[in-house]
């Protein structure tokens, strides 16, 4: 290849990479939900497996089911909210803060994210119905619709929900107040499935 030629290929690849975009850049931060309940170092807990509480990971809807904060704009529209990124997608960060509160603050052996959580006869499942930000409120909203089912088989249900009102619209404090109401939430559900 002669000299002309490299130097014209590097040339356009010079030109090229003014046009070419690799990727997006990255947040200033992510956001993820904290447990306000946690176990201490060093305790234990044992039982059968089949008397043990399994936490599913929720159902969610495809606004959900992103690493965004969905912002409600009206009765009618959606958008995502700027800077906001979630470090993993929000029905995951909800099981974890949901399992871990039930463990620090009830009585079961909490099982989940393997094998032991599908013998488990007691359950709890359900959908995050929503967890994002209400511009035309200027609010928080964590909604959970819980599925227990019991080791004889019995179902029941409950809708749990915490609103947090006077939030900005902006990462840092909306991914604040969702902290704030997903672990109110998991305070009501640990103590509702006991």
């Amino acid at each position: 290849m002669n000299t002309n030629r490299i130097l014209a290929t590097i040339a356009s690849l010079g030109v090229l990479s003014g046009c070419i975009s690799l990727g997006s850049e990255p947040p200033e931060q992510l956001l993820t939900l904290t447990p306000s309940a946690i176990i201490p170092a060093g305790a234990a807990a044992e039982g059968e497996v089949a008397a043990a509480l399994a936490v599913q990971v929720p159902n969610v809807t495809q606004r959900l089911n992103v690493t965004r904060v969905p912002v409600i704009t009206s009765d009618s529209s959606l958008a995502y909210l700027e800077e906001a990124v979630w470090v993993e997608k929000p029905a995951q960060l909800f099981r974890n803060v949901l399992a871990e509160t039930i463990r620090a603050k009830g009585n079961r052996l909490v099982v989940g994210a393997g094998e032991l959580e599908y013998v488990a006869r007691t359950q709890l499942a359900g959908q995050l119905v929503d967890m994002g930000y209400d511009a035309t409120t200027g609010s928080v909203v964590v909604r959970y619709d819980a599925v227990l089912r019991g080791d004889d088989g019995t179902v029941r249900t409950r809708r749990f929900e915490e609103t947090i009102s006077g939030v900005l619209p902006e990462a840092v404090p909306v991914g604040a107040a969702l902290n704030e109401a997903a672990n109110t939430v998991a305070d009501q559900v640990a103590e509702w499935v006991g």
